[in-house]
C-alpha cells in the first residue's frame, strides 16, 4: 500500500466517523516557543490549553512535522527520521479512552479490501500506564486483546505532558510485532526493535504542575477529558510495504534509487553507503517541505536547520562520489513522489528549486573556504608537535563554517591527525544546554498567558471596530500591572489593558500596532504604545496610566493616532502593489517572505536567487506609481479561504489562515488574503519611492522603500543634493553628473596606480643592495631588514623573491624582511633549495617570528607569509630569525 493511500484511507475513516478532516498546518509552528512543528497535535495546542474554544468536538488530520534532537542518528537506525507524517485524531470533551481504543483496532486490523490496514490481530501488543486500569480493562475486554499482548509500563514511557504546566495524562501505545528475525521475543517492554510502536493513544485528563522531566504533581483533573492520538504514516508504511526500514518506504526508496543514478553506488552493498544513501533521502524530504513551507536557509533558527540539514545531504552525496551539482534532480524526484499527497510542492517547484539551488552553490564555496582553515589548523597542530586537532578547531569549523565533523575526521586523518572528539562533543552539548535552556526560560511564558485565558473565557474576544472606526466607546474587562492581574492602577503604572471592543489595530501580518489614548469616565488616561494578542483574539494594550486611576469594569473612551494610523495604511497598501509588480516583473518565485509596514516607510522580504537589476527595480517603482495614478479603489470582503484561492488571492507563506479569510483588493491590480488595515483608494498613497534592495539571507531579498510625503521629502533632499553637485562641476546639468563623476574617479584610480607603481619600482631597486649586503651566517647567506612602511603584501613578496634570486642557487640562503601596513606588522620569508638541504624551511622561520610580533602565519617550505600585532616589535622578530639561522647552520 503506498502511502498516498495510507494517508486517504485514515483521513476517510475518521471523517466518516465524525471528525472534521483539517489540512496539515505548515511546518513553521505558530508558537513562540517551537521552531518548527514536531508533533501532530501542535495546530491544536491552543484547544487543549484552553486558550481558544474549538470549532468542532472532533477532528483528523495528516500533519507534516520535523524533529532534529537525533539528527546524527539518521540513516543509522530503522526509526529515526527528521522529516514524517503524523496521523492523529483528536477528541475534544467527546469520546474518551474506550473510543479512541475502538477506532485503532478498527482502522488497523479491518481488512484492505474493506477500507482498513489488513494488520493481523495477534501481532499487534499493547503498552498501557503502569496505574492504568481502566485502559487495561478497555483492550482486553472491550476491544478482546489477549492479556499476554498487554504491557504495564512507567511513566518515561507511558505519560504525556507538553514539558510545562498543563494538560497531562497517561498513554497507551500500540505496537506491531516484526517476528523473530527482528530479534528476541517478549514484548515492547523488552525489544523496541522488533515490537515497533506505530499508535500512540494521550489520554488527556490531568493538569499537572511545576516540575522537571517526569518529576511534579497532578493538580486535579481536567475541566472535560481530552483524546490525542498519533500514528507515524512512515512506520506504518514499512510495515505494510514489507520493508526494513522506514527509508526502503515508497517515497524515500525514489530519492535512493536517484542518489544511486547520481553516484553509481548500490544501495545495499556496503553499510556505509547505505547509510550516506539513507541520510541523503531523508535529509533532502525535509530540505523540500521546509521550503516549501517557506522557510529559507540562514544562520539561526530554522533557517539554520534547513542548512544544516541540507549541507549534511550534500556532503554525503560528495561521500558517495559525487563531484558536481546534485540537488536540482533530488529536489525533482522528491517533488514528484511527494506531489501526490502535498499538491502544493509541484505548484511552489520553481521556488523550490530557486533556493535549493542557491544553497547548494553556496555550501560547494564554502566547502572550499572551509576546506582552507582546515588546512591551516592542521599545519598549526603539527607545527606545534601535536598529532590530535583542537575539539574548539573542530567546532569552529562546525558551527561556523558549516563543516560536518565526519569531513573533519576524514580530512583531518588524510593528514595523519586524529580529532579531539570528546572536546568538540563537549562544545556540542554546551551549545545545545544552551539551547535548551532557552527553550524552556520560553516555555514558562506559557504560565503568563493564564490571566489573559481568564479573560478571553470570562468576556469572549475582543471587537476589532478599527477597520470602520479609529474611536469609540469601550469598557475595560482586564487590567494587568507588571504583568499581574490587578482590579486598579495608578498614574504612574506601568499596564496591560484589555478593552470589550477596540478599534487599536494589534501588530500581525507585517503591519505595527496602532498608538493613541484610552480615556476613562473618571477622567484617568492611558497612553497606548503598544497593541498585542498574546491569545487569539484578545488585543491587550500596553502602555501607561498617565492621570487617574485605572479601575477593572470602567467605562471608557478609545482613540487612535489617526495621524500615525494613515501612514501606516499607506505603507501596507504599497506593500501589497509591490509584491503584485515584482512577481510581475520576476514572476510567482518572487513570493512574499515578509514585511514591515511603518509609518510612511515599509520593508518587504521576497525570494530571489540573486539581486535584482536595477533596471528592473525602476520598472517596478515606475509601475506602482502608475498604478497610483489609475485611481484604483481598494475594498476588503471576508469569504471562505477556498473562495479566495479560486479567486486568485495571493497568500503569504507561513501564515496561518482560518476557513474564513479577509481579502483586500486593489481594483484590478492587486488580490491578497490580509487583515491588516488599508487606504480607500490608490490616489491617497501619493507617491512610492524604492530605495533599494540587498540580500538577507539564501534566497531571499529586501526592498526598503518611503510612502507618501516621507516619499517626497527624501526626493527634495536628493534633489538638493543634485543641485549643489551640478554647482560644484561647474554648472554641469544633472544628466551629465554620472559621467563627469566617474571620469573624475577614474583620473584619480589611474593617479593612484601610477604612485603604487612607483613605490613598487622604489622597493624593488632596494634588491641588489639588499642581496649585496647578505651577511655570512657559517655559509648560510641571511639578509634581513625592515623595508619602508606602506609597503604591501604583495610587493614585499616580490621584492624578497627577486632578493633570494640575485643570490647564487648553490649558496644556501634565507631572506627574511619586515615592514608595516596600517600599523600592523607584516613579514615574508624565502629559503632556497641549499637552505632547505640544511633544514631550513620559510614556514617554521615564518612562524617564530609572528609569534613574537603576537600574531601568526604559515605557508610552504620556499616561502611563507605571517604577521601580528605588535609593530613595535619587528626588530625583535628579525633577532629571532637571525637566532635560529645561526643555531641550525
Amino acid at each position: 500500500m503506498e502511502s498516498a493511500e495510507i494517508r486517504r484511507r485514515w483521513l476517510s475513516f475518521f471523517e466518516e466517523r465524525g471528525h472534521t478532516v483539517v489540512p496539515s498546518a505548515s511546518l513553521i509552528a505558530d508558537d513562540p516557543t517551537l521552531l518548527l512543528v514536531p508533533a501532530g497535535m501542535v495546530p491544536f495546542k491552543p484547544y487543549f490549553l484552553g486558550e481558544v474554544k474549538p470549532p468542532f468536538d472532533r477532528a483528523t488530520s495528516v500533519q507534516k512535522c520535523v524533529r532534529t534532537p537525533d539528527i546524527e542518528e539518521v540513516g543509522k537506525t530503522t526509526r529515526h527520521g527528521t522529516f514524517f507524517q503524523m496521523c492523529g485524531n483528536f477528541s475534544f470533551g467527546d469520546y474518551f479512552k474506550e473510543g479512541a481504543a475502538q477506532y485503532a483496532w478498527e482502522l488497523l486490523t479491518t481488512p484492505q479490501d474493506k477500507g482498513g490496514y489488513g494488520l493481523e490481530a495477534d501481532r499487534l501488543w499493547i503498552t498501557v500506564y503502569e496505574d492504568d486500569d481502566e485502559a487495561e480493562r478497555i483492550w482486553r475486554d472491550v476491544v478482546g486483546v489477549s492479556p499476554d499482548r498487554i504491557q504495564r509500563l512507567g511513566k518515561e514511557d507511558n505519560y504525556w505532558d507538553m514539558g510545562v504546566p498543563g494538560p497531562c495524562g497517561p498513554c497507551s501505545e500500540i505496537n506491531y510485532d516484526r517476528g523473530p528475525e527482528f530479534g528476541a521475543e517478549g514484548g515492547p517492554a523488552v525489544n523496541d526493535e522488533r515490537y515497533v510502536e506505530i499508535w500512540n493513544l494521550v489520554f488527556m485528563q490531568y493538569i499537572r504542575g511545576e516540575g522537571t522531566g517526569k518529576d511534579y504533581e497532578i493538580l486535579g483533573d481536567l475541566p472535560q477529558q481530552n483524546i490525542d492520538t498519533g500514528l507515524g504514516l512512515e512506520r506504518l508504511a514499512m510495515i505494510l510495504q514489507g520493508v526494513q526500514n522506514m527509508y526502503e518506504i515508497d517515497t524515500s526508496m525514489a530519492v535512493i534509487k536517484k542518489a544511486t543514478d547520481l553516484t553509481g553506488i548500490a544501495y545495499g552493498a556496503d553499510h556505509a553507503s547505505d547509510v550516506s544513501l539513507r541520510v541523503v533521502s531523508d535529509h533532502m524530504r525535509t530540505s523540500v517541505m521546509l521550503i516549501g513551507d517557506g522557510v529559507s536557509p540562514g544562520n539561526e533558527g530554522r533557517g539554520y536547520v534547513l542548512r544544516r540539514i541540507m549541507r549534511r545531504a550534500i556532503r554525503n552525496m560528495r561521500l558517495l562520489g559525487a563531484t558536481g551539482p546534485v540537488v536540482q534532480e533530488l529536489v525533482d524526484t522528491v517533488i514528484k513522489t511527494m506531489g501526490q499527497q502535498y499538491p502544493e510542492l509541484e505548484a511552489e517547484r520553481r521556488r523550490i528549486e530557486t533556493v535549493a539551488l542557491a544553497e547548494e552553490a553556496a555550501f560547494l564555496k564554502t566547502l572550499k573556504a572551509g576546506t582552507n582553515i582546515l588546512d591551516t589548523a592542521v599545519t598549526e597542530t603539527k607545527a606545534a608537535g601535536s598529532a590530535v586537532l583542537a575539539g574548539d578547531k573542530a567546532f569552529l569549523l562546525h558551527d561556523t563554517w558549516g563543516f560536518p565533523i565526519d569531513l573533519t575526521l576524514e580530512m583531518a586523518a588524510e593528514q595523519g591527525l586524529s580529532v579531539d572528539e570528546a572536546g568538540f562533543r563537549r562544545l556540542m552539548k554546551e551549545q545545545r544546554e544552551r539551547a535548551k535552556a532557552d527553550a524552556r526560560a520560553k516555555k514558562s511564558g506559557h504560565a503568563d498567558m493564564r490571566a489573559y485565558r481568564e479573560v478571553a473565557d470570562a468576556h469572549g474576544a475582543t471587537v476589532f471596530t478599527g477597520y470602520s472606526l479609529t474611536e469609540g466607546e469601550s469598557r475595560v474587562v482586564g487590567l494587568l500591572v507588571d504583568g499581574v492581574s490587578s482590579p486598579a492602577a495608578s498614574e504612574g503604572d506601568e499596564v496591560e489593558v484589555v478593552l470589550d471592543r477596540t478599534p487599536f489595530y494589534a501588530e500581525g501580518g507585517g503591519q505595527l500596532a496602532d498608538q493613541g489614548r484610552i480615556r476613562l469616565d473618571s477622567g484617568a488616561v492611558v497612553e497606548v504604545r503598544d497593541v498585542q494578542q498574546p491569545v487569539p483574539g484578545v488585543y491587550v494594550h500596553k502602555g501607561s496610566v498617565q492621570v487617574g486611576e485605572v479601575t477593572v469594569g470602567a467605562a471608557a473612551f478609545a482613540a487612535i493616532d489617526t495621524h500615525r494610523r494613515r501612514a501606516i495604511a499607506r505603507a501596507h497598501s504599497a506593500t501589497h502593489l509591490t509584491h503584485q509588480a515584482l512577481r510581475d516583473a520576476l514572476g510567482p518565485t518572487a513570493a512574499q517572505a515578509g514585511s514591515e509596514n511603518s509609518p510612511g516607510r515599509f520593508r518587504f522580504d521576497f525570494g530571489s536567487p540573486a539581486a535584482v537589476p536595477g533596471t528592473v527595480l525602476t520598472d517596478v517603482e515606475q509601475k506602482i506609481n502608475e498604478v497610483l495614478a489609475r485611481d484604483l479603489d481598494v475594498q476588503a470582503e471576508v469569504m471562505g479561504i477556498d473562495d479566495a484561492k479560486k479567486q486568485g488571492a495571493i497568500a503569504e507563506f507561513g501564515e496561518k489562515y482560518g476557513e474564513r479569510v479577509r481579502v483586500v483588493t486593489i481594483g484590478d491590480y492587486s488580490k491578497e488574503l490580509c487583515g491588516g488595515t488599508h487606504v480607500h483608494n490608490t490616489a491617497q498613497l501619493g507617491l512610492v519611492k524604492l530605495l533599494g534592495e540587498s540580500s538577507i539571507g539564501s534566497g531571499v531579498r529586501r526592498i526598503e522603500a518611503l510612502v507618501g510625503v516621507d516619499a517626497y521629502s527624501f526626493l527634495a533632499r536628493e534633489h538638493t543634493v543634485v543641485a549643489q553637485l551640478t554647482e560644484l562641476l561647474k554648472g554641469a546639468r544633472p544628466d551629465e553628473l554620472p559621467e563627469r563623476v566617474s571620469g573624475m574617479l577614474g583620473k584619480l584610480r589611474d593617479a593612484e596606480k601610477e604612485i603604487e607603481k612607483f613605490r613598487a619600482e622604489k622597493v624593488l631597486a632596494a634588491a641588489g643592495g639588499l642581496a649585496d649586503g647578505a651577511k655570512d651566517v657559517h655559509g648560510t647567506a641571511l639578509v634581513t631588514g625592515q623595508v619602508p612602511d606602506g609597503t604591501s603584501a604583495d610587493d614585499l613578496r616580490r621584492l624578497v623573491l627577486d632578493v633570494r634570486g640575485r643570490i647564487p642557487a648553490a649558496r644556501p640562503a634565507v631572506v627574511a624582511l619586515f615592514t608595516t601596513a596600517g600599523g600592523r606588522p607584516l613579514t615574508v620569508i624565502a629559503t632556497n633549495e641549499a637552505a632547505r638541504e640544511r633544514g631550513f624551511k620559510a614556514g617554521d622561520l615564518v612562524r617564530a617570528a609572528a609569534r613574537t610580533l603576537g600574531g601568526g602565519g604559515g605557508g610552504k617550505p620556499d616561502v611563507a607569509q605571517g604577521g601580528g600585532q605588535d609593530a613595535s616589535a619587528v626588530a625583535e622578530a628579525i633577532a629571532a630569525v637571525e637566532r635560529l639561522v645561526a643555531e641550525g647552520s
